[in-house]
C-alpha cells in the first residue's frame, strides 16, 4: 500500500480561489505568486490594474477594479471565493483612518459571508494586553476582531517587525545605523520586540490558506530571537560589516519627535514612521505558539534575526529586491492620472516643454530614460534637486532618498524618488506622477521617438495648480526650470550619445 496523504497534505493539494486584498503591498506582492505555485486559482483586487501591468504575475491572475470602501465593488470582487487573504493596512499618520480601516474591513465581512466564503486570512500586528495602544495597532486589533465576529471563519496572524529586503522596518533599521555613527534614541530602543523574516511570515500566510478544518481565532507568530531595538541595530551593523553604534537612550524623544528625526535621517516618509514608532512603544512579543499545532514551523526551522538581515542585504546588494514599501500607495499622496490633451480645455494647466534631436541609438536614449533617478541622479543641477528634496522631507514628504527599486528597470506603479511611475511604455515613453507635497498636480514625461536618421527627444513638465498658492508656486519657481529642464534635457541626450559613441567603439574593437 501506498503511503496515506495527511489532512495538511490533502489541504495543500487542494486547489482554491483566493481573493488578495493588498496584492500590490509589499506582503501581497510576495505571496501571490506562490499562491500560484501551489496551483491555486487567484483573484487580485485593485483600485487601478494599470498598477500590476509589470509584475511577473499579472498574466497568471484575475485583476478586479475596485475600491475596499464601495460594496458594491467588494461583493463583485468575493463572488465565487474560497478565501480572502486581507493585507490591507492604511498608511496614513492622521485623520480618521480608524474609522476608514473599520469601514473597508466590515465591507470585506459583509461580502465574503454572502458569498459563503469560507475562509477570512489576516495579517494584523502583534501587541500587548495593554488597554492604551497606539491608534495603529488599536486599529489592527480592532480590524482582528471584526473578523473574528464576522460569522466567516477567520485566522488572524499577529506579526511584529518584519525584516526582509525592501520591508519598512529593515529599511529604517538600515539607515538609522548606516547614517548615524552615534546614536540619540527613545526609550523604546530598550523595548523588547520579536522580529521575524518575511519568508515565514509567507510561511505562515500560505498555510492558514491552506489549513483544513475550520478555525477561527488568532495566533501569535514572530522569528526565534527577542531582542531590544537597539540589539537589532547593532545586530544589522555586525551584518553590514559596520562597528557597532553607541545607543544613548534620551527620554526627551515622544513618538512625534522620533518619527520627526526618522522622517529626516531616513528614506522612510514622516506618515509611515508614525505607525512603526507608535508600535515600538510597547514589549511586543509572541504569548503563544498555538500555531505550530495548525501549521508546522518551515523546514529548517525559523528564521533568525542575523540570518534574516544577511537574506535582506544580498537580495539588496544582487538587486533581487521582490517586492518594497516603495510601492506603498501613501493615503495623501496625488494618485489621479494625467487626463489627455482635451481635457484640459477650461482649466489652468502649466507646462514645460523640451525637444532636442539626437543621433544617440534607440536603446542608448532608453536605457537613459528608464535608468533616471535613484543614485543615477536627474542629470542635472543635483543642489536644486536636493533642496527640493529636503524642503518635501522638512513638510513630511518622501523626499529623494526613496530612491528606486531597481538600478536599471522600472515598471508601473514604481516609487521613483519622490515621483511614481505612472506608465511605461517601454522604448518610446516614462509618465512619472509627482508625489512631492505641493499645492497642486504634476507630472513629468519623458519620451523619445524614431525621425528619420535620428532620434527626437521630449520633455514635458505639466502641472494642475490648485487655487493662488498652486500658481505662486509655479511662478516662483519658474526661474529655476530654465536651469534644471533645460540642463536636463540637455544631458540626458548628451549621455546617450556617449553610450552609444562607447558601444560602438566597443563593437569595432570586437
Amino acid at each position: 500500500m501506498g503511503a496515506q496523504t495527511s489532512p495538511r497534505e490533502a489541504a495543500m493539494q487542494e486547489q482554491r480561489s483566493i481573493l488578495v486584498l493588498g496584492g500590490t503591498g509589499y506582503i501581497g506582492g510576495r505571496l501571490v505568486p506562490r499562491l500560484l505555485e501551489h496551483g491555486h486559482r487567484v483573484r487580485v483586487l485593485a483600485r487601478s490594474a494599470q498598477k500590476l501591468t509589470d509584475v511577473p504575475w499579472r498574466e497568471r491572475v484575475e485583476v478586479v477594479e475596485g475600491d475596499l470602501l464601495r460594496p458594491a465593488d467588494v461583493e463583485a470582487a468575493c463572488a465565487g471565493i474560497d478565501v480572502v487573504v486581507y493585507l490591507v493596512h492604511s498608511l496614513s499618520a492622521s485623520g480618521s483612518f480608524e474609522q476608514t480601516e473599520l469601514q473597508t474591513a466590515d465591507n470585506v465581512a459583509d461580502a465574503a459571508r454572502a458569498a459563503g466564503v469560507k475562509r477570512i486570512v489576516y495579517l494584523g500586528g502583534l501587541h500587548p494586553d495593554s488597554a492604551e495602544l497606539s491608534r495603529h495597532l488599536r486599529s489592527r486589533k480592532a480590524v482582528g476582531e471584526l473578523f473574528l465576529d464576522s460569522g466567516v471563519p477567520t485566522i488572524a496572524l499577529q506579526a511584529g517587525i518584519v525584516i526582509g529586503s525592501g520591508s519598512a522596518s529593515f529599511e529604517m533599521i538600515r539607515h538609522l545605523t548606516e547614517v548615524l555613527p552615534y546614536m540619540p534614541a527613545p526609550r523604546w530602543v530598550r523595548n523588547k520586540v520579536q522580529p521575524i523574516a518575511v519568508r515565514d511570515v509567507l510561511h505562515y500566510l500560505l498555510g492558514a490558506v491552506e489549513a483544513p478544518g475550520t478555525i477561527n481565532r488568532t495566533f501569535d507568530i514572530g522569528g526565534p530571537d527577542v531582542l531590544r531595538y537597539g540589539q537589532m541595530m547593532n545586530g544589522y551593523a555586525v551584518e553590514a560589516g559596520l562597528p557597532q553604534r553607541p545607543i544613548a537612550a534620551l527620554p526627551v524623544f515622544t513618538p512625534w519627535l522620533a518619527s520627526q528625526w526618522v522622517n529626516l535621517v531616513t528614506p522612510i516618509p514622516r506618515r509611515l514612521a508614525v505607525p512603526i514608532i507608535e508600535s515600538l512603544q510597547y514589549d511586543c512579543v509572541v504569548r503563544e505558539h498555538d500555531i505550530d499545532a495548525v501549521i508546522p514551523p518551515p523546514p529548517g526551522g525559523l528564521t533568525g534575526y542575523r540570518r534574516a538581515v544577511r537574506l535582506a542585504l544580498a537580495k539588496m546588494r544582487a538587486g533581487e529586491v521582490e517586492t518594497s514599501w516603495h510601492g506603498a500607495s501613501l493615503d495623501d499622496a496625488p494618485a489621479d492620472a494625467l487626463p489627455s490633451d482635451p481635457d484640459w480645455a477650461g482649466h489652468t494647466v502649466f507646462i514645460d516643454e523640451k525637444h532636442r534631436t539626437t543621433s544617440a541609438g534607440v536603446d542608448e536614449l532608453w536605457s537613459v530614460i528608464e535608468g533616471i533617478g535613484g543614485e543615477n541622479g536627474w542629470y542635472s543641477f543635483p543642489l536644486a534637486w536636493a533642496i527640493r528634496g529636503w524642503l518635501d522631507k522638512l513638510v513630511g514628504g518622501v523626499g529623494l532618498d526613496r530612491g528606486r527599486r531597481h538600478t536599471a528597470r522600472l515598471q508601473t506603479g514604481d516609487a521613483l524618488d519622490f515621483w511614481r511611475v505612472e506608465q511605461i511604455q517601454r522604448g518610446s515613453r516614462l509618465r512619472l506622477r509627482a508625489e512631492m507635497r505641493m499645492p497642486g498636480r504634476g507630472w513629468l514625461e519623458l519620451e523619445t521617438r524614431d525621425a528619420g536618421d535620428h532620434r527626437v527627444y521630449r520633455q514635458r513638465a505639466v502641472y494642475f495648480p490648485q487655487g493662488l498658492a498652486g500658481r505662486l508656486y509655479w511662478y516662483l519657481l519658474v526661474p529655476f526650470h530654465g536651469v534644471i529642464f533645460t540642463g536636463m534635457a540637455n544631458r540626458v541626450v548628451l549621455e546617450a550619445e556617449a553610450r552609444t559613441r562607447r558601444n560602438r567603439e566597443g563593437g569595432q574593437g570586437a
